[in-house]
């Protein structure tokens, strides 16, 4: 009994925290690949502002999902969402509302955005959130659109309306990250707020939104596409 114990500890312990690390310098190394030259992989970006068939969702933004949901960067953290990489330099490539709903930027984000949507296409008895982050540079300059300044709240959107563009801030000027948009589906706390997206517990798989197949459990032989391409 004890040997099945420990066994299924250590089947549990590769699956939550070793397998997802070893996954992500797989995903790394493609993304290496591609970023000294993202036109000469054209074919592995999906669309910003496009909607893959049967998806809820606009996709948000143009270029390589580089980081899926659920990846590890340091054993024993899972990524809350997707790291989408555009072809383009900062605040360049578009970043679109994927649904309508209610946009809210609290007084001290430079770079993110969070839009609730009062019914989830997937399950209509709850309220979601899409969090957006990383759009501004390096410095802290904003790239989200002027229509959206500081303190704005519950502001209404259309899907696909402009939020801003791809950025790599990290708030730390010496170390930013690589140009892209980190996108997350959050929940909502049952009164009408969303919660910590830093916690996973705290999120969903954006794959089903969006019509990719870009989580931890995925094949990436190949870059998360819609189906049809």
């Amino acid at each position: 009994m004890l040997v099945l114990a420990s066994a299924a500890a250590a089947a549990w312990g590769w699956f939550t925290y070793v397998q997802p690390w070893v996954s992500t310098r797989a995903h790394t190394a493609r993304l290496l690949a591609y970023l000294p030259d993202p036109a000469a992989h054209a074919d592995w970006q999906i669309a910003g502002g496009t909607q893959c068939p049967g998806a809820p969702f606009l996709l948000p933004t143009s270029g390589l999902v580089g980081y899926g949901y659920g990846d590890s960067f340091n054993f024993g953290e899972r990524h809350q969402g997707l790291d989408i990489f555009g072809p383009d330099g900062l605040d360049a490539t578009l970043v679109y509302a994927v649904s309508a709903g209610y946009l809210t930027r609290l007084p001290g984000w430079v770079s993110t955005v969070i839009i609730r949507i009062p019914r989830d296409p997937l399950d209509p008895t709850r309220q979601i959130w899409a969090y957006y982050t990383h759009l501004a540079g390096p410095t802290g300059a904003s790239f989200i659109s002027a229509d959206f300044p500081p303190g704005t709240t519950d502001a209404p959107v259309a899907a696909g309306a402009l939020l801003g563009y791809q950025g790599n801030y990290s708030g730390d000027p010496a170390n930013p990250v690589g140009i892209h948009l980190h996108f997350s589906i959050v929940r909502d706390d049952g009164q009408g707020h969303f919660l910590n997206e830093l916690n996973i517990a705290n999120t969903l798989d954006p794959s089903p939104y969006l019509g990719l197949s870009a989580n931890r459990a995925a094949d990436w032989s190949a870059p998360p596409r819609c189906a049809s391409q």
